[in-house]
């Protein structure tokens, strides 16, 4: 029933604007037999509305993959660089935080481990809205910073590498069997601000699939059991894309190449010092103003990367 009414939702909006555009066709031919300013100018306004919606509708087709619509869960993974780079994954956090704000979209940090010095070590969000996933998988990769430590007493330029992971939130629409034998539940006291509830009851959750080895926590709630409900949303999601890369590995074999996930492919260059330039690597597009991109200003670079998608597809 969900997917019925997506599908009907998506061809609603097909079809209302096929009415409109018929109705101004109408409307033309009128003022092409009996001119009328007034009539041409609502013409030329209705024209302007169908290109600007029809331009939307456009780009939502690049939206068409599998959970391109779903919610996303993302991770961000201070890498090479020490307290710079957990600085930079600070900054990270924040940008995709004011991305989510400025699209309308519910962000909350799961949870996260703070640096040794500043920032953090790595934090986990999760993004609720509408492709809120189709928009996000263009910012998988590694993410390199280039500025004047603040962190550096001699103020020397450093290179900072942040890890940017992300996954469909597949809520219940894909079955993954999670068997309670395969899970081990740790249970403990909540850390950071939150109140005295948090401080001194267990309610924080970590859970370690042991089949993988993969290991999930959250203790953003005030209970264990929403903690705990969260913690396997997440775990079933990362199962899934576990699964996911498993058979893209397949097929890669199959074509004869195989692509390495590692620290070593950046995807995107932030440069603060000794210019200021913001540029993704696998597109080229690129702006020269890196605060309005770390203030969360991504649809730029979203949109070329489903653009070059798109190329390939077709191509």
């Amino acid at each position: 029933m969900q997917e019925l009414s997506a599908l009907k939702e998506q061809t609603g909006c097909w079809r209302e604007i096929e009415a409109k555009t018929r109705d101004a066709l109408e409307f033309l031919e009128l003022a092409e037999l009996e001119p009328d300013a007034d009539l041409v100018s609502d013409i030329e306004r209705d024209a302007a509305a169908i290109a600007g919606e029809l331009g939307r509708l456009e780009f939502q087709l690049m939206l068409s993959g599998p959970h391109d619509q779903n919610n996303a869960i993302l991770v961000i993974h201070a890498g090479a660089g020490g307290t710079d780079s957990q600085d930079w994954s600070a900054m990270l956090l924040r940008m995709y935080l004011r991305w989510a704000e400025t699209r309308g979209f519910r962000a909350e940090i799961v949870d996260s481990l703070a640096g040794d010095e500043a920032g953090v070590k790595r934090a986990m969000l999760s993004i609720e809205g509408k492709y809120a996933y189709g928009y996000l998988r263009s910012e998988r990769g590694v993410h390199r910073l280039v500025r004047l430590s603040p962190f550096d007493t001699n103020h020397r330029r450093h290179t900072s590498f942040s890890l940017v992971e992300i996954w469909p939130d597949i809520q219940t629409e894909i079955e993954i069997e999670i068997r309670p034998e395969d899970l081990q539940m740790d249970v403990f006291s909540a850390s950071g601000p939150g109140g005295q509830h948090m401080q001194k009851n267990a309610t924080a959750v970590r859970i370690t699939h042991k089949p993988t080895n993969i290991v999930v926590a959250c203790q953003s709630e005030r209970s264990q059991t929403q903690n705990r409900e969260t913690a396997l949303k997440v775990l079933r999601a990362r199962l899934y894309q576990l699964e996911l890369e498993r058979q893209q590995q397949q097929r890669d074999e199959l074509k004869g190449e195989h692509v390495e996930a590692g620290w070593g492919n950046q995807i995107r260059s932030y440069v603060l010092h000794p210019y200021k330039m913001v540029k993704d690597l696998r597109t080229g597009y690129e702006v020269g103003n890196p605060e309005a991109v770390l203030d969360g200003q991504l649809d730029g670079f979203m949109e070329s990367y489903l653009r070059e998608g798109v190329g390939d597809t077709f191509a």
